[in-house]
C-alpha cells in the first residue's frame, strides 16, 4: 500500500466546496470518481483544506492510499486526462504512510481579490469580488496589521465551526492595490471556518469608512462574531498554497492583550521536552492557553510538556 500526495488547483465556481456532499458536486467527489476509474479501487482522498462552495485553489493538498503500481509521477498526467477542465493536479508524489495533510505543521496562504471600480468586469467575475465603493487601502492595511501574531479569532469564525480552539497565528496580513485590483493576503498556521472571508469583509467595511481602522483591535478582543463585519463573497477567495512550516524555533515569545508567554524548545531534540513559560495571563484564559500550547508542542514532536511561571524560571536560572 502506498500513500500518494496530490497538489490540486481548481476553479471552485460550480462546486459545493472541496469536501464530499450529497447535495452537489465537490472537488473530493471528482477526485474519488477519477481515481476509481484510473485504478479500479474505491479511493477516498483526504484534503488539507476543506474550501467552501465557490472558493478557488492553486495549491490545495489531497492524499490517498492505493495498491496501484502506476509510477507516482504519472498519477498527475493520468488524472488530468480524466478530470474536468476546472480541476488540475499540479504534481503527485509518494509520502510516508503516517503523513496526514491536516495533522502536520504547515503554513497556509490565502488571497482575497477585490475588483474596485465603478462597474463590474465580466471577465473577472468568477475570481474577484466586485466593489464599487472606493476603498481606502491605507486604512485597510493599518487595520490588517492588528491581526498579525497569535490571537483568539473567535470574532472571525462563523457559527457551525467544529474547532475546539479558536486561537490561531497569522504571520502576514497585508493589503495592496494594483490599479483596480485590491488583494488581501493572509499567511497563517491555520484558519477557522469562514475566517478569511469575514476578515476580508471587515477590512472592506473599514476601507469604505464604515468604522475606523483602530476599531479592528476592539473587534478582535471582543471574541464575538457579532462584532465583525459581513462575510465577503466566496468568489474572491483563493487558497494559494500549503507549505511545510519547517523546523520550529528553539525559543519564541508570544504576546497579546490577555497573555504573554514563551515556548522553550531547547531540549526538544535531545530530551523531547518543551516548556511553556507564562509571564502574564488572565486567570480565565490559563487552562485554555496551556491546552493550546500543549497541542502544538506534541505536533512539534515533544514527548514531555512542562509549564512554568516566569518567576519560577528566574529562580532556576
Amino acid at each position: 500500500m502506498r500513500r500518494i500526495k496530490l497538489v490540486v488547483a481548481y476553479d471552485g465556481t460550480r462546486y459545493c466546496g472541496f469536501q464530499f456532499q450529497k447535495n452537489g458536486p465537490t472537488i473530493e467527489a471528482e477526485l474519488n470518481r477519477t481515481l476509481l476509474e484510473l485504478t479500479g479501487e474505491e479511493i477516498h482522498v483526504m484534503g488539507a483544506s476543506r474550501t467552501d462552495a465557490g472558493v478557488h485553489a492553486l495549491g490545495n493538498i489531497a492524499v490517498f492510499n492505493t495498491q496501484s503500481r502506476i509510477p507516482v509521477e504519472k498519477f498527475s498526467y493520468a488524472l488530468n486526462s480524466r478530470l474536468p477542465k476546472d480541476i488540475v493536479v499540479q504534481s503527485s508524489e509518494e509520502v510516508p504512510a503516517s503523513y496526514h495533510p491536516r495533522k502536520c505543521n504547515s503554513l497556509k496562504t490565502y488571497e482575497y481579490r477585490i475588483l474596485n471600480r465603478q462597474f463590474p468586469d465580466p471577465s473577472r467575475r468568477l475570481n474577484c469580488c466586485f466593489c464599487h465603493w472606493s476603498l481606502d487601502t491605507e486604512q485597510m492595511q493599518k487595520a490588517a496589521a492588528c491581526l498579525v501574531g497569535e490571537h483568539d479569532f473567535a470574532s472571525f469564525c462563523s457559527a457551525g465551526s467544529q474547532a475546539e480552539d479558536t486561537v490561531r497565528r497569522l504571520y502576514e496580513v497585508s493589503v495592496r492595490r494594483e490599479g483596480e485590483l485590491v488583494t488581501i493576503r493572509l499567511v497563517g498556521n491555520g484558519f477557522l471556518y469562514n475566517m478569511v472571508r469575514i476578515i476580508a469583509g471587515t477590512l472592506m467595511s473599514i476601507g469604505q469608512g464604515t468604522f475606523p481602522a483602530e476599531h479592528m483591535k476592539e473587534i478582535l478582543n471582543a471574541r464575538d462574531r457579532r462584532a465583525a463585519g459581513v462575510k465577503a463573497p466566496a468568489n474572491g477567495l483563493t487558497l494559494i498554497s500549503i507549505t511545510p512550516a519547517g523546523e520550529p524555533k528553539e525559543y519564541e515569545r508570544y504576546t497579546n492583550d490577555w497573555i504573554d508567554y514563551c515556548v522553550d524548545r531547547s531540549a526538544l531534540w535531545t530530551k523531547g521536552q518543551v516548556t511553556m513559560i507564562i509571564h502574564r495571563c488572565l486567570e480565565e484564559e490559563r487552562e485554555r492557553m496551556i491546552a493550546h500550547v500543549r497541542k502544538q508542542a506534541f505536533w512539534d514532536g515533544a514527548k514531555e510538556f512542562l509549564v512554568k511561571t516566569a518567576e519560577i524560571q528566574e529562580k532556576m536560572d
